[in-house]
C-alpha cells in the first residue's frame, strides 16, 4: 500500500461515524444511511483521489449531501407512485393508520425514559428541520466546517450558509424549549 492509499485510508476512517450519523438524521434510516455513506465513499476514491488532500473533506460533504438529496428524491417519487396507486383503491376497509400508534399511557417505561432522554429529543428537533437547514447546521456545528467549506459542500453561497444557519439554530432552540414544556 502507497502513502496515498494509506492516507485516503485514514480520511475514510476520520469521516466514517460522523458522515453516516449526518446521513442518518437526513434520511433517518440506518440502513439507507450506510448505503449512502459507501457510495461517497466509493465515489471520492474513484474520481478524485489524484486531488490533494486538503480538498478531500469539502469533496466528500458535497457528494455526501448530493447523495442524500437523491436519496430525499427517491423517496418522493416513490412516495407520489403509491399515493396514486391508493387513488385508485376502491376498499374502504382500510385501517386507519392512527389505530397503529399507541396511547401515550400504555408506554412502557423504557420508552418513555429513551423518548425523555435529551439526545432523543435533540435528534426529534434536527429531523424536524428542512433538509438545507439540516445539512448545513450538521457541516457547521458537528463537523466544525467554516462557512467557506460549507457553502462548498452544500452547494449554495456564503451568505445562504449563514442564513440557514441561523434559521436552523432558532428553530431548534424553540423545539427544544417547547420540548422541555
Amino acid at each position: 500500500m502507497n502513502a496515498a492509499q494509506s492516507e485516503m485510508d485514514r480520511f475514510l476512517a476520520d469521516v466514517e461515524r460522523q458522515a453516516w450519523s449526518m446521513a442518518n438524521v437526513a434520511v433517518n434510516n440506518p440502513d439507507d444511511a450506510l448505503d449512502i455513506v459507501q457510495d461517497t465513499m466509493l465515489t471520492l476514491v474513484r474520481k478524485y483521489a489524484t486531488r490533494p488532500a486538503a480538498q478531500w473533506r469539502p469533496l466528500f460533504f458535497r457528494i455526501l449531501q448530493n447523495r442524500i438529496r437523491d436519496c430525499h428524491r427517491r423517496r418522493q417519487r416513490h412516495g407520489r407512485l403509491f399515493s396514486l396507486f391508493n387513488a385508485f383503491r376502491r376498499d374502504d376497509d382500510s385501517p386507519d393508520p392512527a389505530s397503529f400508534t399507541p396511547a401515550r399511557d400504555s408506554d412502557e417505561p423504557e420508552r418513555r425514559v429513551d423518548l425523555d432522554s435529551s439526545r432523543d429529543r435533540v435528534l426529534e428537533a434536527l429531523t424536524a428541520l428542512p433538509l438545507r437547514q439540516k445539512q448545513v447546521f450538521l457541516l457547521r456545528a458537528v463537523e466544525g466546517m467554516d462557512v467557506a467549506a460549507t457553502a462548498t459542500a452544500v452547494g449554495v453561497s456564503q451568505g445562504s450558509v449563514k442564513t440557514h444557519y441561523s434559521r436552523a439554530l432558532a428553530k431548534l432552540r424553540r423545539l427544544l424549549e417547547e420540548a422541555d414544556k
